[in-house]
């Protein structure tokens, strides 16, 4: 049998072993190798005392056809004939003596997508809507002022060198100033005439006001069903019944059923290659302590190619130099269980407690440095422990590994994320908090500045080792969904089987001129 060796256990990883197994006719003995002990990388779900966070909040909506078949293969939709044959064979089980299926099932549920924006204490639609409160909450002044901005920008337009250039033509420059601008600055810490305006079009393409007014048009047409949608102004979506971490360890164990092998707490550390032979010969990582060498046949990396090329050996001097210089960013979520928030429910969506409908809530408040605070009783009531009197939320900050935030103590790092939320007053006093937990994640959001200009020439290397297939978000160094992450590995085992080593088509994925949602 040809030894696979995958590194990383979110989604992509996963996704490739999973395929690798199901559709290779039993010729690969496949090795998956993840750092910690979680499944799913960022779309891990970590369990506090019963109360779950999902890292970074996950919406599973795809317009590609092969992923979503797919996460109904792993877990289907509540109330679907695929979800309703296996409850019935549960109940079966039950019947018999069998576990309780409601406390069983894997399923996905349907959620109301509810995003909206915290500005100047108040609540705006996000992306920006027509609506009268849209205009109210602005004002007339700045409702002209936004308008005559747009009809410049439109009018002139601006040559794209920046991420702000990208913003200004397709919003304005009041508008980018008001909803872009400084949350962009606070997630990236960089100004966006710093940022390369290709990440503009890696998460925003397809968005505009054009893109608003004419969704808003569509819905009054008779076949509004079938109108194309950008993937921002989705009404609803999938989500796991105990977060996105649920699926993945569904897909691991799987794996494990297959004959595969999930190594967990395995962290690789290098990267053996045949200069000649343009292959890689296998890798060395370290566990409890202890280091180990394997060899295989194939490699498929979704570990950041920062660490992937510097853990190589022989590497080019100007392949070494970009790898090198990549840069990330880096969050931390505070969860904090409170009786209740501080905000009214003014919309028509009803909720446990009247709590305000949202997933999660952009924060564009300059006082600040939170940067997003996430309501987990509105994406799945699973994940919270007592629904009825607390709300579960999370509050989420952007740093970089080694910043002054990033290296606050835990209960420093607390301290200073409630007395935020006081400030904002969305809690009256940090003695309402009955409990927390702090979260943080490396390497979340891969970076358009720095070295990756150059991105190309680190491409060129790795697509040259014939056996090595680079995936997912961090393998790719780019803004990938959850559906596009997968779709590198869909690809990639495509290629494995077929004998197929040019590597174009997998790297291409997510450059079609499409919308992602901002900030996942």
């Amino acid at each position: 049998m040809k030894k696979a060796l995958i590194v990383g256990a979110g989604p992509a990883g996963l996704t490739a072993a999973y395929e690798l197994l199901k559709r290779g006719a039993g010729e690969y003995e496949v090795t998956v190798f993840e750092e910690s002990s979680h499944m799913g990388g960022i779309s891990k779900t970590v369990n506090y005392k019963g109360n779950r966070m999902d890292m970074g909040g996950h919406r599973f909506f795809s317009k590609v056809s092969r992923v979503n078949d797919w996460w109904e293969e792993m877990l289907p939709m509540q109330g679907s004939p695929a979800y309703d044959d296996i409850l019935l064979k549960r109940k079966k089980k039950l019947q018999k003596g069998g576990p309780d299926p409601e406390k069983e099932d894997r399923v996905m549920l349907n959620r109301n997508r509810v995003s909206r924006i915290y500005f100047d204490s108040k609540f705006f639609d996000y992306p920006i809507s027509l609506k009268p409160e849209t205009f109210t909450n602005m004002g007339l002044l700045t409702t002209i002022q936004v308008g005559l901005s747009y009809v410049y920008s439109a009018i002139f337009k601006r040559e794209e060198k920046s991420l702000e250039d990208f913003y200004i033509n397709r919003f304005g420059k009041k508008l980018y100033s008001m909803f872009f601008e400084h949350y962009t600055e606070n997630l990236w810490g960089r100004h966006p005439r710093d940022i390369d305006p290709s990440w503009g079009a890696q998460r925003v393409k397809g968005l505009s006001i054009v893109a608003i007014i004419k969704d808003v048009f569509s819905k009054m047409l008779p076949n509004k069903e079938n109108r194309h949608v950008e993937t921002s102004l989705i009404e609803s979506f999938a989500y796991p019944k105990l977060g996105p971490g649920q699926l993945w360890d569904v897909t691991a164990s799987e794996i494990e059923k297959m004959g595969g092998r999930v190594l967990r707490n395995a962290c690789v550390k290098k990267i053996h290659i045949d200069p000649e032979k343009k292959q890689v010969k296998g890798l060395t990582y370290v566990q409890n302590g202890l280091e180990h060498q394997v060899f295989g046949d194939i490699l498929i990396s979704s570990m950041p190619i920062k660490d992937l090329i510097g853990g190589m050996n022989d590497v080019p001097d100007n392949v070494a130099e970009v790898a090198a210089g990549l840069p990330y960013r880096d969050y931390m979520t505070l969860g904090i269980l409170v009786p209740k928030l501080n905000l009214k429910n003014q919309t028509k969506i009803k909720t446990v407690g009247n709590i305000v409908p949202d997933n999660w809530v952009y924060v564009h408040d300059r006082t600040v440095k939170l940067g997003r605070f996430q309501i987990y009783n509105n994406w799945s009531p699973y994940l919270v422990k007592d629904l009825q009197h607390t709300v579960w939320v999370g509050l989420e900050y952007f740093a970089t590994e080694g910043d002054r935030l990033w290296n606050l103590r835990d209960e420093q790092f607390t301290r200073f994320a409630i007395s935020e939320v006081v400030k904002m007053g969305l809690i009256d006093s940090p003695s309402e908090v009955l409990d927390s937990h702090v979260e943080r994640v490396r390497k979340a959001y891969p970076a358009y500045f720095d070295t990756y200009e150059r991105i190309d020439e680190a491409v060129e290397f790795l697509s040259g080792l014939e056996n090595l297939y680079c995936v997912g978000r961090n393998g790719q160094h780019r803004y990938n969904n959850i559906d596009h992450s997968m779709m590198t590995s869909f690809l990639s085992v495509d290629h494995i089987l077929s004998g197929n080593t040019d590597k174009t088509e997998i790297w291409n994925v997510n450059t079609e001129k499409e919308y992602h949602e901002k900030g996942k």
